[in-house]
């Protein structure tokens, strides 16, 4: 009889915790309306290296940026993504190649641009595992 009850609780408990984790919105989010790309410091140089029409996206604050950037990298702290992707970052199919200092905020950002609608969305991590040149 115990074993029976327990068939039942697991026949009645699977259904629901299985349409739960579908519903997810962590689940929705990996969907191909909303993905972007994680790759590697050197993937990253390796597109800038061989690459055209690609844009660097710096995700720090002013402070961080002034102390060392990636040469050509735009400025939008990632707390600004929503309010100036649209002004700043005007071609939506164009390759963004997205860091921050750690790696954090580079996923952030590259999550709301791809729910911005930008369709080729890279991050590479922080410019803390960037073994390239930086401007100062």
């Amino acid at each position: 009889m115990r074993g029976f009850k327990f068939g039942m609780f697991l026949a009645l408990v699977m259904p629901v915790t299985c349409f739960l984790i579908a519903c997810s919105p962590k689940a929705s989010r990996k969907n191909d309306d909303y993905s972007y790309m994680s790759i590697t410091a050197k993937e990253a140089k390796d597109i800038m290296d061989s690459e055209a029409g690609y844009l660097i996206l710096d995700v720090r604050t002013p402070e961080e940026y002034e102390e060392g950037h990636i040469a050509d990298a735009v400025l939008i702290p990632d707390y600004e993504i929503s309010k100036s992707a649209k002004e700043k970052l005007t071609d939506k199919e164009q390759t963004i190649l997205v860091y921050c200092r750690s790696g954090r905020r580079s996923k952030n950002a590259a999550e709301q641009l791809a729910i911005l609608g930008y369709t080729n969305v890279m991050e590479f991590g922080g410019i803390i595992d960037w073994p390239y040149d930086i401007e100062k």
